[in-house]
């Protein structure tokens, strides 16, 4: 399922999320597996994964940085 994490766009249904690929390659990899609900929106905030429910509560959630495709392939950002 494509996600977009612009922090305006909820999401449509339940979805267990384990990491998030970028279109340029890029991956961020939760510390721990995260259900997101419905309505629920997304954002990349300086380098964090930023969650803000449909109730309005927001969580910062660990996870690291690394590259999935290309040369240097896994490696941290």
């Amino acid at each position: 399922m494509r996600l977009v994490a612009d922090g305006a766009t909820p999401t449509s249904r339940l979805v267990l999320v384990k990491d998030l690929e970028t279109d340029d390659g890029y991956a961020f990899e939760l510390a721990t597996p995260l259900f997101l609900a419905a309505g629920d929106r997304i954002a990349f905030e300086y380098g964090r994964l930023v969650v803000v429910r449909a109730s309005g509560e927001r969580l910062s959630l660990a996870g690291d940085w690394s590259t999935r495709c290309g040369p240097g392939s896994l490696r941290s950002r």
